[in-house]
């Protein structure tokens, strides 16, 4: 049997139709009976009935696998706007219809665009989460640096949460700012102060943290709250060292100070320690040059103290009677009068004996000076009055002399002067009652303040006042008895004219001579006072005492001018 293709003269390829007729033909030339032939057909229509269910079946499957694409491509656009944030998208395909084929090809540019925002918007939390995590570090003062890229929260990638890592970002970055020049507050005034006490700033400053030494190849400085609290404790450390050393190299100077003014030091060899006093009086703020408060200026100053401690003790007399001098001085010019030579003789004794550390003994002069001082400065109000008391007297005395004088208004040289003068003598006369009563109660007040005498140079002052006043009464009573006997007299020569006919020569006073006698006694008593009351100093450094005979307003009247 020859077997012939049979083609389809209109297809001109093989059909099911010619392979059916060739099939028959075949069956013909071997002489299969119909059984066979309609089991073989049967056979053939059910493999062919297999083949379409298979291809029927992948069909399905290949529109089911379209379709879950689709539905995943929508999901994971719409998934890709929730996390980016976006409520539209300009590439969202507007064609929702046509085949499964056609609506997957018109979302995949805009789901391909989507991811590619998300990969840059994932860099771009990236790089936001890591700077904070690197400032979040450098202030927790943490050595740890990023290792890789930081798990960002894919969940929401929106501009909003972008923002507000931005925000934070910013935040971190002000703060981290003001760390840093809060870090380098701290160290410019560690570096002043260590220049002031003479320490080395930068083994200072490396023991707070490595990288504040500028020597180091850190380039970052530390900006940690540990790093800023050791500053900051660094820096009070180093005040209370300034300030310690100040008070020291203070009460230095003030030792050297007093010293010297004891021993009468030249300013040649105090200038030698010009550095040091200098800033006797400063205030710890004043104190900024280099060098300063170093500890060597200070040891240099303790030596130098103990050696003038030591010359101290040996001229100790000196330094004593310099000091007994001065307040014997205080106690001269407040007119209160002590017993100096024994004051010397015994602190004398007290430095031969040794009984007596010398510098409780010059303490206990400077306790002494000082009471000094307040007694006389409680007794300058009285005393200043005391003084014009004196002055009025004095012009009091001159007064009574001119108006003794017969040739007052002649026309001699000066006698303007002296009318002028006498006017303002008279003036200052007037005033001496009432000057002398405000002495007198302000004795009283001061004596009961005090429960002691008020004495001028030895003498009671009240006792002075009252004689004063005394004789003021007397001298007023011995000037009315001479106008009566001036009276006297005139009315005898008129009484002599009207009977002899002659004017009698005027008659001589009778008090002119012992005037003359009082007068005399007055200025010697007022001379006594201002000089001889006073204690003066021989050439043997002792003083001599004069006890005053009477104030500078005394006046002496002889019971004969009565």
């Amino acid at each position: 049997m020859t077997g012939v293709d049979v083609q389809s003269p209109l297809l001109g390829e093989t059909t099911c139709r010619s392979l059916m007729q060739q099939l028959q033909k075949i069956w013909d030339e071997v002489g299969e009976n119909d059984e066979e032939r309609d089991k073989m057909l049967l056979q053939l229509e059910q493999e062919c009935l297999n083949v379409y269910k298979r291809k029927v079946e992948q069909a399905a499957k290949s529109r089911a696998h379209l379709l879950q694409s689709l539905a995943d491509a929508k999901l994971e656009f719409s998934t890709l706007l929730a996390s980016l944030g976006e409520k539209s998208f300009v590439g969202i395909p507007e064609k929702t219809s046509g085949t499964i084929k056609e609506q997957l090809a018109a979302i995949a540019p805009a789901l391909q665009q989507l991811w590619k925002q998300k990969e840059e918007r994932i860099k771009e939390f990236s790089d936001v989460q890591t700077q904070i995590q690197k400032i979040r570090g450098e202030i927790a003062g943490s050595n740890e640096q990023a290792g890789g890229q930081l798990a960002v929260d894919e969940s929401d990638l929106s501009l909003k949460k972008l923002d507000e890592f931005h925000d934070h970002l910013q935040e971190l970055q002000h703060e981290k700012s003001e760390r840093l020049n809060k870090v380098l507050e701290f160290v410019n005034i560690v570096h002043d102060i260590c220049a002031v006490l003479g320490i080395d700033f930068y083994s200072t400053v490396t023991e707070v943290h490595p990288s504040l030494n500028d020597a180091t190849s850190i380039q970052s400085k530390s900006i940690s709250n540990d790093t800023l609290a050791r500053l900051a404790k660094t820096v009070l450390a180093l005040k209370e060292a300034k300030k310690q050393r100040l008070q020291k190299l203070q009460e230095l100077a003030a030792q050297l100070t007093d010293l010297w003014n004891l021993m009468d030091t030249s300013e040649e060899d105090r200038s030698l320690f010009d550095h040091i006093t200098c800033n006797i009086s400063a205030s710890v703020d004043e104190v900024t040059i280099p060098g300063a408060l170093a500890m060597y200026l200070i040891e240099q100053a303790e030596v130098e103290v103990a050696r003038l401690d030591q010359l101290k003790t040996s001229r100790m007399k000196e330094i004593t009677l310099k000091r007994q001098g001065e307040l014997e001085e205080i106690f001269t010019r407040a007119h209160i009068e002590i017993d100096s030579q024994s004051a010397r003789e015994k602190i004398l004794a007290l430095i031969d004996s040794g009984n007596m550390e010398p510098s409780e003994l010059l303490a206990d002069m400077d306790a002494q000076i000082v009471k000094a001082k307040e007694e006389a400065l409680s007794r300058k109000d009285i005393l200043d009055k005391v003084e014009k008391w004196m002055s009025a007297s004095e012009e009091e005395s001159w007064l009574e002399d001119y108006n003794r004088d017969d040739n007052r208004y002649h026309g001699s040289r000066g006698a303007h002067l002296n009318l002028k003068r006498a006017e303002k003598a008279r003036i200052l006369v007037s005033k001496i009652p009432a000057l002398v009563d405000t002495l007198v109660a302000k004795t009283r007040t001061w004596e009961e303040e005090h429960g002691l005498t008020f004495a001028y140079n030895g003498v009671p002052l009240l006792a002075m006042l009252n004689e004063y006043a005394v004789l003021r009464h007397d001298r007023e009573e011995q000037k009315r008895r001479m106008r009566d006997q001036k009276k006297f007299h005139e009315q005898l020569n008129t009484e002599q004219e009207a009977m002899f006919g002659s004017k009698p020569s005027p008659a001589r006073p009778l008090t002119s001579s012992k005037k003359a006698v009082a007068g005399s006694r007055l200025n010697r008593r007022l001379s006594l006072n201002q000089n001889g009351g006073s204690r003066s100093v021989n050439k043997d450094g002792k003083r001599d005492h004069i006890r005053p005979v009477a104030p500078l307003n005394y006046v002496a009247i002889s019971k004969n001018d009565a």
